[in-house]
């Protein structure tokens, strides 16, 4: 096993080949925005990414990333991720423990923290594993999709976001709405850009409600541009605090979904959090239905000097 703090070329691009195994094999990108973009740029504070080899293989056979969340506080955030090779997930139970123990190891000597390890459709491996290293079952994300067009006209006006000149706005508004958000909240100028650089950025996807000159809410969406049929996604959507109560999570939702319809997409895809019955319930109306799930286990890991029972979520 590699432990490393930051990556150069030559590892992103054999971390970048397993990674593409795994997504032609599930059909998705193994790893989240948040920590694709920081492995793609070498690491920044709070990056580890663990590689592990068997003899006999030019290629690793899994990789586990650790990213530190943008949301400051009285401890830090960390995000866990694992990949393994598809042809060895039946060593899971043999690569798995030593990766994700010492990712946690790794996390405990910086300090400690709250740790979120995010696990798509987890099995029993999975969960004994997470108990194994003090992380309990927390939020669940239902990715949800729908046909499209959805035949349902918005009763709203948007407009596209501008490159150079909406980012002040933007960031109020997102660090507004998802303040306690471990991913989501905590965005500066600089994460922004990143998004703006990406392949898939399009700003005429990226839809701005404004009232009275003022950013109200907004729907980014994304084309996964690999997929047949193309499937659009509701990347970010979020609403104000100060302008909840108007109905615009559901108008924001149909404007995004009419601009990707509009772009080629034939099916509309978004994720949610499983406990947010309002949320889960406006999007069935919609027309959405549960495609999979996603889990993650959480915990607070203790640093060595510490308790080193780790904390319930």
């Amino acid at each position: 096993m590699e432990i490393k703090r930051s990556v150069d070329p030559a590892d992103i691009e054999q971390i970048s080949k397993l990674l593409a195994s795994v997504e032609r094999t599930d059909g998705h990108r193994p790893l989240s925005d948040h920590l694709w973009l920081d492995l793609v740029h070498g690491g920044r504070a709070g990056f580890v990414g663990l590689v592990a080899w068997e003899p006999g293989h030019d290629h690793p056979v899994a990789y586990a990333q650790v990213s530190r969340g943008n949301v400051s506080g009285e401890r830090p955030s960390f995000a866990l991720e694992l990949v393994v090779e598809p042809h060895h997930r039946d060593e899971l139970g043999d690569i798995g423990p030593d990766l994700v123990r010492s990712a946690i190891d790794v996390i405990a000597d910086d300090g400690g923290g709250h740790v979120h390890w995010w696990v798509f459709q987890p099995t029993e491996l999975h969960e004994r594993l997470a108990a194994s290293v003090g992380l309990a079952p927390g939020r669940r994300l239902v990715q949800m999709r729908r046909s499209l067009p959805t035949g349902i006209a918005t009763t709203i006006t948007t407009r596209p976001f501008e490159v150079g000149r909406d980012e002040e706005a933007w960031l109020h508004v997102n660090n507004r709405a998802f303040r306690h958000h471990h991913e989501q909240g905590g965005w500066d100028l600089a994460t922004l850009r990143q998004r703006e650089g990406e392949p898939w950025f399009e700003p005429e996807g990226f839809l701005l409600h404004e009232t009275s000159g003022r950013l109200d809410g907004f729907c980014w969406t994304k084309r996964h541009l690999d997929t047949d049929p193309l499937v659009g996604e509701i990347y970010v959507i979020a609403v104000d605090p100060d302008a909840h109560g108007r109905g615009l999570g559901r108008e924001l939702t149909l404007a995004g979904l009419e601009s990707l319809s509009a772009r080629g997409a034939e099916i509309g895809m978004l994720y949610v959090d499983g406990d947010n019955t309002p949320a889960v319930h406006l999007y069935e109306q919609l027309g959405f239905t549960p495609h999979r799930t996603d889990q993650a286990f959480v915990g607070d890991i203790a640093p060595p000097s510490a308790d080193p029972s780790p904390g319930a979520p």
